[in-house]
């Protein structure tokens, strides 16, 4: 293979990426979002076989069935939850997804920047270890770290 077949080729990988790159970021109909994302994934998977043929190692082509497994896994469970939104809101629109969520939980009107406190009873799991939450360096049992 020639280096000016190489670069043809990927010239078209690139052009197919930044092509689903625009259409993810620009649409709001989640099946034109997931279109894109399957365009840019065939994007790379030419660039990655035009690399494994420019350079005679066919680990580029075996990583593009397992990049095309994966596509194919990505499309069916998009595709279930499209269905599910539109079931529930009748529309594609991607707002929407934001205003999903359970009905009997309270809503924080944001006043201020702490969350509302929430009445606290005899917690039974109170010898239980916690996890330590994100951000912040656990305690030792020393005092120092």
């Amino acid at each position: 293979m020639t280096t000016n077949a190489l670069e043809s080729q990927l010239v078209v990988g690139a052009t197919l990426f930044i092509l689903g790159m625009i259409g993810f970021m620009t649409r709001r109909n989640l099946i034109m979002i997931m279109l894109s994302a399957e365009l840019m994934l065939h994007g790379v998977s030419v660039n990655l076989t035009a690399f494994s043929r420019y350079h005679g190692n066919p680990q580029g082509q075996v990583f593009t069935i397992f990049v095309l497994t994966i596509a194919a896994c990505e499309a069916g469970l998009a595709l279930s939850l499209i269905l599910s939104l539109y079931q529930r809101r009748k529309s594609l629109d991607v707002f929407l997804w934001g205003k999903l969520g359970e009905d009997d939980l309270p809503v924080f009107s944001g006043t201020n920047d702490q969350p509302p406190m929430i009445a606290t009873t005899v917690d039974p799991n109170a010898d239980m270890p916690h996890l330590t939450p994100a951000g912040r360096m656990p305690k030792s049992p020393g005092g120092t770290i």
